[in-house]
């Protein structure tokens, strides 16, 4: 029983040691932004790519219906199996474009029989929003059972880190058990956005890669000038939209490069209808997307907080010949995101280290850590490490341990014990003499 106590006692304090080495390093934490106007999409996510930076949330963690920004993922899912997508071909099965019949999807006018390359059908996947695509590509690398392919839809869900994530199908047409979320579905863009062909093909506002009478257009009013009317934005560069009637509402997932910087929103659940039912016309995830990414471009920069190269504070050290302090600079530096206009004053550095530190100490050795932060959110914590070697020299070192020695408690309660003891001692010998003197008194008088 002992035994199992003290193995089960050894297993927690292994588990507490890898936990604590790993989160006593660099590690950060999101700084999420106000924005100054009002959005009406129901789950926002938008994030700075080129440091990982979450800027700004809302119900980002809430299951939504994804309409058609489901087709990213059946992008990546199709070009990693088929891997040289411009010379596969792939033949279109009428049965499988008549599973569509009556639902209302968006096609891009597939025909019963031709021949197509996997290219042409991420074109039509991705552009056009072809649900007709989307099941040809399913069913062919589904090896005929299109539900194969979509639990590899799911299976690389769950591989990319997606704790929410659930599909049912590989074009996005409603269904109860067919959802995501904002975090989530960034998960996804963000690994889409390295496949072959993928950013190339989100970007474009028309495609004639199944001739010019068959034109593909794209969806994204952000990235059609011709029909973006309010929504077109000159910086945006896809990705792709969706919608589903009211379950679903407007979505829209794309990113955005202007001057060096790169953003990815995703907009879940515009409304697409009022409470009577009738159609909203103005498409709310557009619109919100686009005032985010003017508000980013112009409100943020990235700032380097703190420099390696620059001295945090310093310490104080013991035993070292002609040195009574050593500098700490902080072991990485660290960038992130802030407002434009914000003062080096508005940043809080707090450092935790201790009142001295004993030799030898070598340079790059953690003495201690830095907290920062901005208007009360924690940003990172970096550990400090010193500038410089230090040696001990031996003389001070044995002079201050027996400094230590002479004034510790037990030194001094061990002399006080020896000098109570000693004079509990001269006064027995002083009582015993004393006794010893009166008897010989009395020998000496009685002898008389």
């Amino acid at each position: 029983m002992l035994k199992k106590l003290i193995s089960r006692i050894s297993v927690f304090c292994i588990i507490f040691c890898v936990i604590f080495s790993y989160i006593s390093g660099v590690y950060a934490t999101a700084l999420t932004f106000n924005i100054d106007f009002d959005t009406t999409t129901r789950a926002l996510y938008l994030v700075n790519l080129d440091k990982d930076i979450l800027v700004y949330e809302k119900n980002a963690q809430e299951r939504r219906a994804p309409a058609s920004t489901t087709k990213i993922m059946t992008y990546i899912v199709a070009a990693e199996m088929f891997g040289d997508v411009e010379t596969s071909v792939v033949k279109v099965e009428g049965k499988v474009l008549s599973l569509l019949d009556g639902t209302g999807s968006s096609l891009a006018g597939l025909r019963d029989g031709e021949k197509v390359t996997v290219l042409q059908l991420l074109h039509c996947l991705m552009i056009q929003s072809g649900n007709d695509a989307a099941l040809i590509l399913a069913y062919h690398l589904g090896e005929g059972n299109i539900n194969k392919f979509v639990e590899m839809m799911n299976e690389k869900a769950i591989e990319l880190g997606c704790k929410n994530t659930h599909f049912s199908n590989p074009h996005g047409l409603y269904s109860d058990d067919h959802y995501t979320t904002a975090e989530d579905m960034y998960l996804i863009a963000r690994y889409a956005l390295q496949m072959p062909h993928f950013t190339e093909i989100c970007g474009m506002s028309t495609s004639y890669i199944l001739g010019e009478d068959r034109p593909l257009i794209t969806t994204n009013k952000l990235i059609d000038p011709a029909r973006g009317e309010d929504y077109y934005y000159e910086y945006c560069r896809g990705i792709k939209t969706g919608w589903s009637g009211d379950e679903s509402g407007y979505c829209l997932v794309s990113y955005a490069i202007k001057n060096g910087y790169t953003y990815l929103c995703v907009a879940f659940g515009a409304p697409s209808s009022d409470k009577n039912g009738n159609e909203i016309e103005e498409n709310g995830a557009m619109r919100d997307t686009k005032a985010l990414y003017e508000w980013a471009f112009s409100s943020l920069e990235l700032k380097s907080v703190i420099d390696e190269q620059k001295p945090i504070c310093e310490v104080a050290v013991n035993n070292a010949w002609n040195k009574d302090t050593v500098l700490l600079v902080p072991e990485t530096g660290y960038t992130t995101l802030l407002p434009v206009n914000v003062e080096s004053s508005s940043i809080d550095i707090k450092t935790h280290v201790p009142e001295s530190v004993d030799t030898p100490i070598r340079a790059g050795d953690v003495i201690g850590t830095a907290t920062i932060s901005y208007a009360n959110q924690e940003l990172t914590t970096v550990n400090l490490i010193a500038t410089e070697s230090v040696e001990r020299s031996a003389v001070l070192y044995y002079l201050q341990a027996g400094k230590n020695i002479l004034t510790s408690k037990w030194f001094v309660f061990s002399i006080t014990a020896v000098a109570i003891l000693f004079v509990v001692y001269v006064i027995m010998m002083i009582v015993y003499n004393s006794k010893k003197q009166k008897q010989r008194s009395v020998k000496k008088y009685r002898k008389l």
